[in-house]
Protein backbone atom coordinates (compact mmCIF):
# COMPACT_ATOMS: atom_id res chain seq x y z
CA UNK A 1 0.00 0.00 0.00
CA UNK A 2 2.88 2.44 1.01
CA UNK A 3 4.97 1.72 -2.42
CA UNK A 4 1.24 2.57 -4.44
CA UNK A 5 1.06 5.92 -2.38
CA UNK A 6 4.37 7.05 -3.41
CA UNK A 7 4.05 6.21 -7.12
CA UNK A 8 0.36 7.54 -7.04
CA UNK A 9 1.98 10.88 -5.65
CA UNK A 10 4.92 11.34 -8.07
CA UNK A 11 2.38 10.51 -10.50
CA UNK A 12 -0.06 13.41 -9.51
CA UNK A 13 2.89 15.72 -9.16
CA UNK A 14 4.12 15.23 -12.60
CA UNK A 15 0.56 15.77 -13.79
CA UNK A 16 0.15 18.83 -11.97
CA UNK A 17 3.73 20.44 -13.30
CA UNK A 18 2.94 19.35 -16.18
CA UNK A 19 -0.04 20.86 -16.57
CA UNK A 20 1.40 24.06 -14.73
CA UNK A 21 4.40 24.44 -16.79
CA UNK A 22 5.78 27.93 -17.11
CA UNK A 23 4.53 29.55 -20.40
CA UNK A 24 5.02 33.00 -18.73
CA UNK A 25 9.09 33.24 -20.28
CA UNK A 26 10.70 35.75 -18.18
CA UNK A 27 12.96 38.32 -20.48
CA UNK A 28 16.64 37.86 -19.57
CA UNK A 29 18.30 39.33 -22.59
CA UNK A 30 19.35 41.90 -19.99
CA UNK A 31 21.67 39.08 -17.87
CA UNK A 32 22.87 37.10 -21.52
CA UNK A 33 26.59 37.04 -22.39
CA UNK A 34 26.84 39.34 -25.51
CA UNK A 35 26.75 37.13 -28.66
CA UNK A 36 29.25 38.85 -30.31
CA UNK A 37 32.58 40.00 -28.52
CA UNK A 38 34.98 42.26 -29.81
CA UNK A 39 39.03 41.76 -29.13
CA UNK A 40 38.95 44.66 -26.43
CA UNK A 41 42.42 47.21 -26.87
CA UNK A 42 44.04 45.54 -23.63
CA UNK A 43 44.17 42.37 -26.01
CA UNK A 44 45.52 43.68 -29.28
CA UNK A 45 49.14 42.57 -29.89
CA UNK A 46 51.56 45.71 -28.73
CA UNK A 47 55.16 45.61 -26.68
CA UNK A 48 53.41 46.64 -23.46
CA UNK A 49 50.78 43.64 -24.29
CA UNK A 50 49.50 42.08 -20.53
CA UNK A 51 48.33 38.63 -20.30
CA UNK A 52 46.47 39.86 -16.80
CA UNK A 53 45.20 43.48 -18.28
CA UNK A 54 43.66 41.39 -21.44
CA UNK A 55 41.85 39.23 -19.25
CA UNK A 56 40.18 41.56 -17.43
CA UNK A 57 39.61 43.88 -20.57
CA UNK A 58 37.88 40.34 -21.92
CA UNK A 59 36.34 39.83 -18.22
CA UNK A 60 34.89 43.67 -19.16
CA UNK A 61 32.68 42.69 -21.58
CA UNK A 62 30.65 40.67 -19.90
CA UNK A 63 27.31 42.69 -18.15
CA UNK A 64 27.14 42.73 -14.26
CA UNK A 65 23.46 40.79 -14.71
CA UNK A 66 25.23 38.04 -17.00
CA UNK A 67 27.61 37.15 -14.44
CA UNK A 68 25.47 37.33 -11.41
CA UNK A 69 23.25 34.85 -13.38
CA UNK A 70 25.67 32.80 -14.00
CA UNK A 71 27.14 33.03 -10.45
CA UNK A 72 24.01 32.29 -8.98
CA UNK A 73 23.52 29.30 -11.39
CA UNK A 74 26.51 27.31 -11.18
CA UNK A 75 26.33 28.23 -7.54
CA UNK A 76 22.73 26.45 -7.06
CA UNK A 77 24.54 23.02 -8.87
CA UNK A 78 26.84 22.85 -5.33
CA UNK A 79 23.99 22.48 -3.87
CA UNK A 80 22.09 20.00 -6.46
CA UNK A 81 25.21 17.79 -6.72
CA UNK A 82 24.24 17.44 -2.72
CA UNK A 83 20.79 16.97 -3.55
CA UNK A 84 20.94 14.55 -6.13
CA UNK A 85 23.37 12.21 -3.79
CA UNK A 86 20.47 12.12 -1.00
CA UNK A 87 17.73 12.01 -3.19
CA UNK A 88 19.18 8.88 -4.48
CA UNK A 89 20.25 7.31 -1.31
CA UNK A 90 16.89 8.01 0.46
CA UNK A 91 15.33 6.22 -2.73
CA UNK A 92 17.72 3.08 -2.38
CA UNK A 93 16.64 2.83 1.24
CA UNK A 94 13.48 3.39 1.18
CA UNK A 95 13.52 0.49 -1.90
CA UNK A 96 15.16 -1.75 1.10
CA UNK A 97 13.61 -0.65 4.06
CA UNK A 98 9.89 -1.07 3.23
CA UNK A 99 10.82 -4.58 1.73
CA UNK A 100 10.10 -3.03 -1.71
CA UNK A 101 13.25 -4.31 -3.73
CA UNK A 102 12.14 -8.09 -1.92
CA UNK A 103 8.38 -7.98 -3.76
CA UNK A 104 10.12 -6.69 -6.97
CA UNK A 105 12.39 -9.96 -7.12
CA UNK A 106 9.67 -12.02 -5.97
CA UNK A 107 7.25 -10.64 -9.01
CA UNK A 108 10.17 -11.37 -10.99
CA UNK A 109 10.87 -14.69 -9.84
CA UNK A 110 6.84 -15.59 -10.08
CA UNK A 111 7.06 -14.35 -13.67
CA UNK A 112 10.02 -16.60 -14.84
CA UNK A 113 12.50 -19.61 -14.03
CA UNK A 114 15.63 -18.17 -15.82
CA UNK A 115 17.79 -16.35 -13.19
CA UNK A 116 18.95 -13.43 -16.29
CA UNK A 117 14.93 -12.55 -17.35
CA UNK A 118 14.41 -12.55 -13.46
CA UNK A 119 17.20 -9.76 -13.37
CA UNK A 120 15.86 -7.64 -16.15
CA UNK A 121 12.28 -8.03 -14.91
CA UNK A 122 13.92 -6.34 -11.13
CA UNK A 123 15.72 -4.31 -13.12
CA UNK A 124 12.85 -2.85 -15.56
CA UNK A 125 10.79 -2.24 -12.21
CA UNK A 126 13.42 -0.71 -10.60
CA UNK A 127 14.26 1.83 -13.22
CA UNK A 128 10.24 2.66 -13.44
CA UNK A 129 10.02 3.12 -9.81
CA UNK A 130 13.42 5.25 -9.37
CA UNK A 131 12.54 7.20 -12.46
CA UNK A 132 9.35 8.00 -10.78
CA UNK A 133 10.48 9.10 -6.69
CA UNK A 134 12.81 11.03 -8.28
CA UNK A 135 11.38 12.60 -10.84
CA UNK A 136 10.42 15.85 -8.87
CA UNK A 137 13.89 17.05 -8.36
CA UNK A 138 15.16 16.00 -12.20
CA UNK A 139 12.25 17.69 -13.65
CA UNK A 140 13.01 20.83 -11.21
CA UNK A 141 16.78 20.64 -12.33
CA UNK A 142 16.33 19.59 -15.99
CA UNK A 143 13.41 21.76 -17.03
CA UNK A 144 11.72 24.29 -14.46
CA UNK A 145 15.80 25.59 -13.69
CA UNK A 146 16.59 25.60 -16.81
CA UNK A 147 13.96 27.52 -18.30
CA UNK A 148 14.46 30.07 -15.10
CA UNK A 149 18.10 30.80 -15.98
CA UNK A 150 17.37 31.29 -19.92
CA UNK A 151 19.03 28.43 -20.91
CA UNK A 152 16.02 26.21 -22.22
CA UNK A 153 14.42 25.79 -25.69
CA UNK A 154 12.72 22.60 -25.43
CA UNK A 155 8.65 22.60 -24.05
CA UNK A 156 7.53 20.50 -21.56
CA UNK A 157 6.24 17.47 -23.74
CA UNK A 158 9.23 17.40 -25.90
CA UNK A 159 11.56 17.33 -22.81
CA UNK A 160 9.31 14.70 -21.40
CA UNK A 161 9.42 12.14 -24.60
CA UNK A 162 13.28 13.15 -24.32
CA UNK A 163 12.93 11.50 -20.71
CA UNK A 164 11.36 7.94 -21.06
CA UNK A 165 13.86 7.67 -24.16
CA UNK A 166 16.69 7.95 -21.57
CA UNK A 167 14.45 6.05 -19.79
CA UNK A 168 14.23 3.26 -22.38
CA UNK A 169 17.81 3.68 -22.89
CA UNK A 170 18.82 2.91 -19.30
CA UNK A 171 16.27 0.32 -19.21
CA UNK A 172 17.82 -1.93 -22.17
CA UNK A 173 21.63 -1.14 -21.64
CA UNK A 174 21.53 -1.09 -17.95
CA UNK A 175 19.42 -4.40 -17.97
CA UNK A 176 22.50 -5.62 -20.44
CA UNK A 177 25.17 -4.32 -17.65
CA UNK A 178 23.00 -5.95 -14.57
CA UNK A 179 22.58 -8.94 -16.32
CA UNK A 180 26.22 -9.79 -16.55
CA UNK A 181 26.86 -8.47 -13.22
CA UNK A 182 24.83 -10.79 -11.80
CA UNK A 183 25.58 -13.35 -13.40
CA UNK A 184 29.16 -12.63 -12.39
CA UNK A 185 28.62 -12.52 -8.68
CA UNK A 186 26.31 -16.24 -9.15
CA UNK A 187 28.94 -17.89 -10.94
CA UNK A 188 32.49 -16.47 -8.96
CA UNK A 189 31.15 -15.64 -5.51
CA UNK A 190 34.92 -14.62 -4.21
CA UNK A 191 36.27 -13.25 -7.04
CA UNK A 192 33.26 -11.50 -8.31
CA UNK A 193 34.71 -7.91 -7.86
CA UNK A 194 37.44 -8.52 -10.36
CA UNK A 195 35.51 -9.88 -12.87
CA UNK A 196 32.99 -7.23 -12.54
CA UNK A 197 35.26 -4.81 -12.45
CA UNK A 198 36.83 -5.78 -15.77
CA UNK A 199 33.32 -5.96 -17.52
CA UNK A 200 31.97 -2.31 -16.32
CA UNK A 201 35.19 -0.92 -17.76
CA UNK A 202 34.62 -3.14 -21.48
CA UNK A 203 31.09 -1.63 -21.07
CA UNK A 204 32.49 2.06 -20.52
CA UNK A 205 34.10 1.22 -23.87
CA UNK A 206 30.99 -0.22 -25.74
CA UNK A 207 29.38 3.16 -24.17
CA UNK A 208 31.86 5.68 -25.93
CA UNK A 209 31.38 3.61 -28.79
CA UNK A 210 27.86 3.38 -29.61
CA UNK A 211 27.03 6.95 -28.45
CA UNK A 212 27.73 9.41 -31.38
CA UNK A 213 26.86 7.13 -33.79
CA UNK A 214 23.50 5.20 -32.16
CA UNK A 215 22.83 7.46 -28.81
CA UNK A 216 22.43 11.13 -29.88
CA UNK A 217 20.63 10.30 -33.22
CA UNK A 218 17.70 9.42 -30.71
CA UNK A 219 17.11 13.25 -29.21
CA UNK A 220 19.07 15.01 -32.17
CA UNK A 221 19.26 15.40 -35.83
CA UNK A 222 22.94 14.93 -36.81
CA UNK A 223 23.58 16.10 -40.68
CA UNK A 224 26.73 16.30 -42.49
CA UNK A 225 28.05 19.90 -42.61
CA UNK A 226 28.85 21.16 -45.92
CA UNK A 227 29.63 24.95 -45.78
CA UNK A 228 32.87 24.95 -46.89
CA UNK A 229 33.60 28.54 -44.68
CA UNK A 230 33.47 26.55 -41.94
CA UNK A 231 34.98 22.98 -43.16
CA UNK A 232 37.79 23.49 -44.69
CA UNK A 233 39.82 25.36 -42.05
CA UNK A 234 38.30 22.48 -39.20
CA UNK A 235 39.40 19.09 -41.69
CA UNK A 236 42.85 21.18 -42.38
CA UNK A 237 43.57 21.17 -38.94
CA UNK A 238 42.16 17.99 -38.74
CA UNK A 239 44.81 16.45 -40.86
CA UNK A 240 47.73 18.80 -39.60
CA UNK A 241 47.17 17.41 -36.41
CA UNK A 242 46.96 13.11 -38.13
CA UNK A 243 43.36 13.74 -37.42
CA UNK A 244 41.39 10.76 -40.02
CA UNK A 245 38.44 12.30 -40.43
CA UNK A 246 36.71 13.71 -43.63
CA UNK A 247 33.40 15.32 -43.09
CA UNK A 248 32.55 17.66 -39.80
CA UNK A 249 28.99 17.06 -38.81
CA UNK A 250 26.45 19.63 -37.17
CA UNK A 251 23.73 18.54 -34.54
CA UNK A 252 20.60 20.95 -33.77
CA UNK A 253 20.98 21.10 -30.05
CA UNK A 254 18.73 24.12 -29.87
CA UNK A 255 15.87 22.07 -29.93
CA UNK A 256 16.75 21.61 -26.36
CA UNK A 257 18.81 24.40 -25.20
CA UNK A 258 20.91 27.24 -25.83
CA UNK A 259 24.49 26.06 -24.63
CA UNK A 260 27.21 25.98 -27.49
CA UNK A 261 29.54 22.85 -27.80
CA UNK A 262 31.60 20.88 -30.18
CA UNK A 263 33.00 17.28 -29.61
CA UNK A 264 35.13 14.52 -31.26
CA UNK A 265 33.53 12.22 -30.27
CA UNK A 266 33.16 7.75 -30.54
CA UNK A 267 36.03 5.46 -30.20
CA UNK A 268 37.82 3.94 -33.54
CA UNK A 269 35.56 3.89 -36.63
CA UNK A 270 32.79 5.69 -34.97
CA UNK A 271 35.19 8.77 -34.12
CA UNK A 272 33.61 11.88 -35.58
CA UNK A 273 33.70 15.50 -35.54
CA UNK A 274 30.44 17.34 -33.95
CA UNK A 275 29.40 21.38 -33.77
CA UNK A 276 26.08 22.12 -32.54
CA UNK A 277 23.94 25.02 -34.03
CA UNK A 278 24.10 26.96 -31.23
CA UNK A 279 28.13 27.36 -31.71
CA UNK A 280 27.90 28.00 -35.70
CA UNK A 281 25.19 30.41 -35.06
CA UNK A 282 26.92 32.80 -32.06
CA UNK A 283 30.37 31.47 -32.19
CA UNK A 284 33.17 33.33 -34.27
CA UNK A 285 35.21 31.66 -36.80
CA UNK A 286 38.29 32.12 -34.79
CA UNK A 287 35.68 30.63 -31.85
CA UNK A 288 34.72 28.05 -33.95
CA UNK A 289 38.51 27.30 -34.15
CA UNK A 290 39.46 27.06 -31.56
CA UNK A 291 36.80 25.08 -30.10
CA UNK A 292 38.01 22.62 -32.81
CA UNK A 293 41.23 22.30 -31.94
CA UNK A 294 40.57 21.93 -28.09
CA UNK A 295 38.39 18.36 -28.94
CA UNK A 296 41.27 17.21 -30.98
CA UNK A 297 43.46 17.95 -28.54
CA UNK A 298 41.20 15.05 -26.46
CA UNK A 299 41.89 12.73 -29.75
CA UNK A 300 45.60 13.24 -30.19
CA UNK A 301 46.46 13.24 -26.44
CA UNK A 302 44.19 10.19 -25.84
CA UNK A 303 42.30 10.79 -23.58
CA UNK A 304 39.82 9.01 -24.08
CA UNK A 305 41.99 5.21 -23.33
CA UNK A 306 43.78 7.62 -20.88
CA UNK A 307 39.77 8.03 -19.30
CA UNK A 308 39.42 4.42 -19.63
CA UNK A 309 42.33 3.79 -18.10
CA UNK A 310 41.71 5.88 -14.55
CA UNK A 311 37.82 4.81 -14.69
CA UNK A 312 39.16 1.37 -14.66
CA UNK A 313 41.39 2.12 -11.83
CA UNK A 314 38.31 3.89 -9.49
CA UNK A 315 36.02 1.21 -10.54
CA UNK A 316 38.51 -1.64 -9.43
CA UNK A 317 38.63 0.24 -6.37
CA UNK A 318 35.03 0.85 -6.00
CA UNK A 319 34.44 -2.31 -6.70
CA UNK A 320 37.05 -3.98 -4.20
CA UNK A 321 35.14 -1.49 -1.17
CA UNK A 322 32.04 -2.69 -2.27
CA UNK A 323 33.46 -6.15 -1.59
CA UNK A 324 34.52 -5.36 1.75
CA UNK A 325 31.50 -3.47 2.90
CA UNK A 326 28.58 -5.75 1.74
CA UNK A 327 29.05 -8.43 3.88
CA UNK A 328 28.72 -6.40 6.68
CA UNK A 329 25.97 -4.73 5.77
CA UNK A 330 23.94 -7.50 4.77
CA UNK A 331 24.90 -9.32 8.02
CA UNK A 332 23.47 -6.45 9.99
CA UNK A 333 20.17 -5.65 7.90
CA UNK A 334 19.96 -8.43 5.20
CA UNK A 335 17.24 -10.53 7.11
CA UNK A 336 14.78 -7.14 7.82
CA UNK A 337 15.41 -6.03 4.33
CA UNK A 338 14.36 -9.54 3.43
CA UNK A 339 17.46 -10.14 1.02
CA UNK A 340 19.02 -14.15 0.96
CA UNK A 341 22.24 -13.14 0.34
CA UNK A 342 25.39 -11.30 -1.94
CA UNK A 343 23.47 -13.06 -5.12
CA UNK A 344 20.33 -11.99 -4.86
CA UNK A 345 19.29 -9.27 -6.94
CA UNK A 346 17.05 -7.37 -4.32
CA UNK A 347 20.34 -6.24 -3.09
CA UNK A 348 20.93 -3.73 -5.71
CA UNK A 349 19.73 -0.92 -4.38
CA UNK A 350 22.28 -1.80 -1.40
CA UNK A 351 25.59 -2.33 -4.19
CA UNK A 352 23.90 1.06 -5.60
CA UNK A 353 23.77 2.81 -1.92
CA UNK A 354 27.65 2.38 -1.53
CA UNK A 355 28.34 2.68 -4.66
CA UNK A 356 26.81 6.69 -4.71
CA UNK A 357 28.83 6.72 -1.38
CA UNK A 358 31.71 6.41 -2.60
CA UNK A 359 31.84 8.38 -6.59
CA UNK A 360 29.84 11.39 -4.41
CA UNK A 361 33.46 11.07 -1.83
CA UNK A 362 35.58 10.85 -5.06
CA UNK A 363 33.95 14.23 -6.76
CA UNK A 364 36.72 16.58 -6.10
CA UNK A 365 39.21 13.77 -7.35
CA UNK A 366 36.91 12.62 -9.98
CA UNK A 367 36.21 16.53 -11.14
CA UNK A 368 40.50 17.23 -11.18
CA UNK A 369 40.93 14.51 -13.14
CA UNK A 370 38.55 15.63 -15.70
CA UNK A 371 39.52 19.46 -15.07
CA UNK A 372 42.90 18.41 -16.06
CA UNK A 373 42.48 16.32 -19.24
CA UNK A 374 40.81 20.23 -20.22
CA UNK A 375 43.58 22.23 -19.58
CA UNK A 376 45.68 20.11 -21.51
CA UNK A 377 43.21 20.47 -24.69
CA UNK A 378 42.86 23.84 -23.79
CA UNK A 379 46.37 23.98 -24.40
CA UNK A 380 46.78 22.09 -27.24
CA UNK A 381 43.81 23.73 -29.02
CA UNK A 382 45.69 26.95 -28.70
CA UNK A 383 48.96 25.51 -30.00
CA UNK A 384 47.09 23.91 -33.07
CA UNK A 385 44.46 26.66 -33.72
CA UNK A 386 46.52 30.04 -33.02
CA UNK A 387 43.26 31.61 -31.91
CA UNK A 388 43.47 32.80 -28.06
CA UNK A 389 41.22 35.33 -28.89
CA UNK A 390 38.61 33.31 -30.16
CA UNK A 391 39.53 31.13 -26.89
CA UNK A 392 38.70 34.05 -25.04
CA UNK A 393 35.29 34.91 -26.75
CA UNK A 394 34.58 30.97 -26.08
CA UNK A 395 35.12 31.01 -22.58
CA UNK A 396 32.74 33.80 -21.73
CA UNK A 397 29.87 31.96 -24.31
CA UNK A 398 30.52 29.13 -21.35
CA UNK A 399 30.33 31.59 -18.82
CA UNK A 400 26.76 31.50 -19.48
CA UNK A 401 25.99 28.80 -17.71
CA UNK A 402 29.58 28.50 -15.51
CA UNK A 403 30.57 30.90 -12.96
CA UNK A 404 33.79 33.02 -14.28
CA UNK A 405 35.83 33.56 -11.08
CA UNK A 406 35.67 31.13 -8.64
CA UNK A 407 37.77 30.95 -5.53
CA UNK A 408 40.87 28.11 -5.81
CA UNK A 409 39.37 25.96 -3.43
CA UNK A 410 36.27 26.15 -4.84
CA UNK A 411 37.45 25.62 -8.77
CA UNK A 412 39.41 22.36 -7.63
CA UNK A 413 36.34 21.21 -5.57
CA UNK A 414 33.22 22.00 -8.04
CA UNK A 415 34.69 22.12 -11.61
CA UNK A 416 35.16 19.56 -13.88
CA UNK A 417 36.78 22.09 -16.76
CA UNK A 418 38.81 24.67 -16.22
CA UNK A 419 36.94 28.12 -15.01
CA UNK A 420 36.31 30.89 -17.70
CA UNK A 421 39.05 33.19 -16.16
CA UNK A 422 41.41 30.62 -15.84
CA UNK A 423 41.02 29.65 -19.67
CA UNK A 424 41.14 33.55 -20.49
CA UNK A 425 44.28 33.87 -18.27
CA UNK A 426 45.91 31.06 -20.24
CA UNK A 427 44.61 32.18 -23.99
CA UNK A 428 46.09 35.81 -22.81
CA UNK A 429 49.22 34.25 -21.33
CA UNK A 430 49.87 32.20 -24.58
CA UNK A 431 49.62 35.19 -26.76
CA UNK A 432 51.77 37.06 -24.83
CA UNK A 433 54.24 34.64 -25.46
CA UNK A 434 53.30 33.90 -29.21
CA UNK A 435 52.85 38.39 -30.50
CA UNK A 436 55.18 38.11 -33.40
CA UNK A 437 51.99 35.88 -34.71
CA UNK A 438 49.90 38.63 -34.39
CA UNK A 439 52.15 41.90 -35.51
CA UNK A 440 51.36 43.15 -38.46
CA UNK A 441 54.95 43.44 -40.61
CA UNK A 442 56.36 46.81 -41.11
CA UNK A 443 56.29 48.29 -44.29
CA UNK A 444 59.11 47.80 -45.99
Amino acid sequence: MKIKCALFGSALFIFCIGAAQAQNKVDLSASQMPSVLTVPPEAQPSDHFSAEAATNAYLAQIPPAARARSDAYFEGGYWLLLWDFLMSAVIYWLLLHFGWSAKMRDLAERLTRLKPLQTFVYWLQFMIITSILGFPLAAYEGYFREWKYGLATQTFGPWMVDQLKGLLIGVVLGGMLVMFLAGIVRRFPRTWHIWAAVVTTLFVVFAAMIVPVVIVPMFNTVTRLDDPKITAPILSLARANGIPARDVYQVDASKQSTRMSANVSGFGKTMRITLNDNLLRRGSPEEIQEAMGHEMGHYVLNHIPKFILFSFVVIVTGFWLLRSTLDWSLARWGESWKIRGLTDIAALPLYLLLGSIYLFVLTPILNTETRTQELEADMYGLNASRQPDGGAQGAIHLGEYRKMSPGPLEEWFFYDHPSGRTRIYNAMRWKAENLQLFKTPAAQ
